[in-house]
């Protein structure tokens, strides 16, 4: 790769680590849906003129339906999740709660028609995962929130399965006008919630923190991310994810002070490895188009 693109991939293996330590400092003070709305808005407001400049978003807005099921698992309802699960687990375990996307994609993929053959390569990153996320739970059992573990469980299923709705329906729209969209429909939905239970209080560390996710995070991740494809192509790109958690677990222990459990150390190589092994094949094969999964999260 050429410096320009090995500085790309840097700064987002950093910038979508980072969600998961913003999210826990913001949620002190500010309500989840408040939170969302903020994310979104600030978002929306920061890409709107980008994708108006490019006319991204008429051809969006044309296809509601399969935009509406898109925004709604992909980001509205597990943006919403992820912030209230926060509030109850530490940042470090919900980004490697999060690592298990691509095993859930693999599932989901499956589920929706694929017929590629899963070989042992695959099989035994599966089971891998399985494993990890057995580990990273079963080892520290007394010490979880079982419903924010099950909130997190609905964010991972969400962000496997926006990626399939957006290659099977939205794969020949603008990327930017995609998201743009997303986000702006997130909003509204989310502001009267925002009206009806605004934050109590703020300080200076929760409103830094939502001015961050919602500018560096959110708007710049965007578009750094679709610079990155450009140059690597989305499969190398989505390499990122790997490192995200890592990155997650790090910042949450170096300013959060969290603690790193046994069943971190033991889940997270575990389900590390068998993501990286289930997905490998399908990434080895999937076609290059101008628009790709967003959730390398992981948005996150």
């Amino acid at each position: 790769m050429s410096r320009r693109n090995w500085l790309l991939f840097a700064a987002m293996c950093v910038i979508w680590g980072i969600p998961y330590l913003l999210i826990r400092v913001a949620v002190r003070d500010v309500p989840p849906t408040a939170l969302v709305f903020a994310r979104t808005g600030i978002g929306a407001a920061i890409l709107l003129p980008i994708a108006w400049h490019r006319g991204a978003l008429k051809p969006v807005f044309s296809r509601w339906g399969p935009l509406l099921l898109f925004t709604m698992v992909e980001v509205a309802l597990p943006w919403l999740l992820l912030s209230r699960a926060e509030t109850r687990i530490s940042s470090s375990l919900a980004g490697l709660l999060v690592a298990a996307v691509p095993l859930v994609g693999v599932a989901i993929a499956r589920l929706m028609g694929d017929t590629e053959r899963i070989d042992s390569s695959r099989l035994v990153g599966l089971l891998l995962g399985i494993a990890g996320v057995a580990a990273l739970l079963g080892l520290d059992f007394g010490n979880v929130d079982g419903l924010a573990v099950l909130e997190v469980a609905g964010v991972v299923v969400g962000y496997a399965l926006g990626p399939a709705i957006l290659a099977r329906t939205l794969s020949d729209l603008p990327s930017i006008g995609v998201v743009t969209a997303s986000l702006l429909i997130t909003a509204a939905i989310y502001l009267p919630f925002a009206v009806l239970d605004p934050p109590h209080r703020l300080t200076a560390q929760s409103i830094a923190s939502v001015i961050v996710l919602a500018t560096v995070c959110t708007a710049l991740a965007f578009v750094l991310f679709f610079a990155l494809i450009a140059g690597i192509g989305p499969a190398r790109a989505t390499v990122i994810t790997y490192v995200n958690p890592a990155v997650a677990v790090l910042l949450g222990v170096v300013v959060l002070g969290e603690s790193v459990t046994t069943g971190m150390i033991v889940g997270f190589p575990l389900i590390l490895a068998g993501s990286f092994l289930a997905a490998r094949r399908r990434a080895e094969v999937v076609e290059e188009p101008e628009l790709v999964p967003t959730s390398g999260a992981e948005c996150r």
